[in-house]
């Protein structure tokens, strides 16, 4: 048993992504933005959706996701509990300690504030596979929208505490420049020099720098290495800044 992601790109930099339970084949679709290509995917996938997971309530997550529902009657919204008041209506309002049942598939609900104040991500053990949303990227993090450094620096905590081998699946294509500042806070890492080549290339190829691993992550990511909320806080600004 085990459960697939593929990445859908949308927008301008994100991505959405089509998850897939390969013992029963139940689908799921992961903050669907934009919905003639994700259609086209799920379509191209087989035609079966069962599932929408939300990550947070901005509009490059879940503009088209009632489309998207329209569109494959039948399939389940799931969303964070805490901002359901600013999601597209719920089937499922979920938040941490709960959990999603995709097939056979389940995955745990992690709250994890910072960007804002509802984001939840979701962690597939048998993947294993975390989305992340807009919590965690390649080498970086979500700026803090509505969320403090303390916050952002928990949850990230909780996400650190997963199997290194875990395939994080962000909700944007940011590595690129995110390795640009990390470079800038920490040249001399010998992972994040690798990290950065790594990802010139495979958009040098024209594919993502992502899923990546966690594990890879703890070693090059600056806000993974900040030693506390204070840290956090001095690496972000420097990141708005930058």
């Amino acid at each position: 048993m085990a459960v697939t992601a593929q990445s859908v790109p949308i927008l301008k930099d994100n991505y959405a992504w089509l998850l897939r339970d390969t013992e029963t084949g139940a689908t799921a679709i992961v903050d669907p933005a934009e919905g003639a290509p994700i259609i086209a995917a799920i379509e191209a996938a087989g035609g079966r959706l069962d599932m929408i997971l939300l990550t947070h309530h901005h509009g490059d997550h879940i503009a088209d996701a009632d489309v998207v529902r329209a569109r494959f009657p039948g399939c389940k919204m799931v969303g964070a509990a805490a901002d359901a008041h600013r999601l597209p209506a719920l089937d499922q309002a979920v938040r941490e300690g709960d959990t999603v049942r995709l097939g056979n598939a389940t995955a745990q609900v992690i709250d994890t504030p910072g960007h804002t104040r509802g984001q939840i991500n979701y962690f597939f053990p048998d993947g294993p596979i975390l989305l992340s949303g807009d919590t965690l990227f390649s080498l970086g993090c979500g700026r803090l929208i509505e969320g403090t450094a303390g916050e952002m620096f928990a949850s990230l905590g909780k996400l650190a505490a997963l199997p290194d081998d875990t395939l994080v699946c962000c909700g944007h294509e940011y590595t690129e420049a995110n390795a640009k500042f990390a470079l800038s806070v920490d040249p001399a890492n010998a992972a994040l020099i690798a990290r950065t080549a790594e990802a010139r290339e495979q958009r040098a190829a024209g594919k993502p720098t992502i899923p990546s691993r966690l594990g890879d992550e703890k070693r090059a990511n600056p806000f993974l290495l900040a030693k506390d909320a204070t840290a956090l806080a001095e690496v972000r600004g420097k990141k708005d800044r930058f």
